[in-house]
Order: structure tokens, then C-alpha cells, then sequence
């Protein structure tokens, strides 16, 4: 379980504050007005950048000065960083070791994650042989091959089109309850959280509030959520 303790973030004017905790395996969404601080909360969490104040746990370890890898956090991107350089298979084997010297059977865990992925056979092409929903898969196969509990996702699939970015959302939810994972999603679109999430956090004001319902708050939006979905 990831507990946010009163933590505190502030860079010049922004301020970014959280208390709560995330239950094990939750599918939550994270919305709000664009900087505000969505992608602030997940970089705290993934351990990028460090709170002024406050304390990270998970299952009531402090990981608050750990560094990323060494948190039980799988980061997936909105640019998905494939390195153009590296065959589909390496991209997805980076997450199990940087230098690319893989045992038998991680070899074959990295075979097995881009065959979930729907990239079987795929594992020797370059980034550039592929297409926008073979790409997210391919970036999606390597945060599942890092083997954390916890997936953040910050809109990685905002490129694709809706049909094909509920098609990734369902295959990362999925995922997720094969391997007992929770995920925290960064998404501009509301039909996105309802369509994933079981919760949702808003950010607005300075605070990112407690996961609640997914579809409780949606029929009852506070002012926050009102106001930012006015413009949707």
C-alpha cells in the first residue's frame, strides 16, 4: 500500500500538497486543470523529484529519499522513451537490466511480456518499423518486465486515437489484475477515467485529494472537478 504522509511540494509559486493512501491493486485516475500538478504528483511518487516536507510509504517503509529504481514504482511515459537505437526485445529487456545481460529466464520474461503485449515476433524490430499502438505496447511491455507493484502511467496513450486507447487501457487493466498491480494514470479525458478507473484523485488548488469513487464523484462533482469539466 502507498501512503502519501502530508506531503508538501513547492517550486516557486506552485504548491502541491497530499494525505492519503492508495489501496493494493486500485485502478485510479488522476485529474485536473493542466498544471496543476498531475504529472508533479506522479514524479513524487516515482521518485524524480523529492517533497519539501512530508513522507512516502509503501506497506509502511519510508521510501521517501529512495531513488526510483529502488522504489516499487514501474513508470510508463507519454513519449513512451523508446530508444530508437535498440531492437523492440532490448527496449522491453532495459527493464530488467540496464546492461542488457539477461539469464535464460529473464530472456524468457521478456519474451513472455511482449507476447502479452501482443508483440510476439515483433522483438527484433526498431522503434521506427512500428506504429503508434505498437509502440505504446512495446513501452507498456517494458514497465511490465521492471516486475513493481505499482504502475504509473502518465498518458502515455494520449497520441493514440479513443478506440485504440481503450484497447491499451483494458489491456493495462488486464495486466494489472494478472499481476496484482495498482495503477495511477494521469488523463486529460474523462471518458478515460470512467472507462479505467475505480477511483479517481483530483488536483486542483494546490491539492491532490483522496482517491474517491469513480462514479460517486462523477455524479456529484465538487466545484474542482465541475469547474474543470466544463471545459470538456
Amino acid at each position: 500500500m502507498l501512503t502519501l504522509e502530508t506531503v508538501r511540494y513547492e517550486q516557486d509559486e506552485f504548491v502541491l500538497s497530499a494525505d492519503w493512501h492508495l489501496a493494493p491493486e486500485a485502478r485510479v485516475a488522476v485529474i485536473g486543470p493542466s498544471g496543476a500538478g498531475k504529472s508533479t504528483l506522479l514524479s513524487l511518487i516515482g521518485g524524480f523529484i523529492t517533497s519539501q516536507s512530508g513522507r512516502l510509504l509503501w506497506d509502511g517503509q519510508d521510501i521517501t529519499e529512495n531513488a526510483p529504481s529502488a522504489r516499487p514504482v514501474a513508470s510508463l511515459f507519454q513519449e513512451g522513451n523508446l530508444f530508437p537505437h535498440l531492437s523492440v526485445y532490448e527496449n522491453a529487456a532495459l527493464g530488467v537490466n540496464v546492461s542488457l545481460r539477461l539469464s535464460a529466464a529473464e530472456k524468457a520474461r521478456v519474451l513472455g511480456a511482449l507476447d502479452r503485449v501482443g508483440l510476439a515476433g515483433f522483438g527484433a524490430r526498431k522503434p521506427a518499423q512500428l506504429s503508434g499502438g505498437q509502440a505504446s505496447r512495446a513501452a507498456l511491455a517494458r514497465a511490465l518486465c521492471q516486475d513493481k507493484p505499482l504502475l504509473l502511467l502518465d498518458e502515455p496513450f494520449a497520441a493514440l486515437g479513443p478506440a485504440l486507447r481503450h484497447e491499451m487501457l483494458d489491456l493495462v487493466g488486464e495486466i494489472a489484475r494478472e499481476h496484482r498491480r495498482a495503477v495511477l494514470m494521469v488523463s486529460h479525458e474523462p471518458r478515460d477515467a470512467k472507462h479505467f478507473a475505480d477511483a479517481v484523485i483530483v488536483v486542483a488548488d494546490g491539492v491532490a485529494q483522496p482517491p474517491q469513487d469513480t462514479a460517486t464523484l462523477f455524479a456529484k462533482p465538487p466545484k474542482a472537478l465541475r469547474d474543470y469539466l466544463g471545459h470538456h
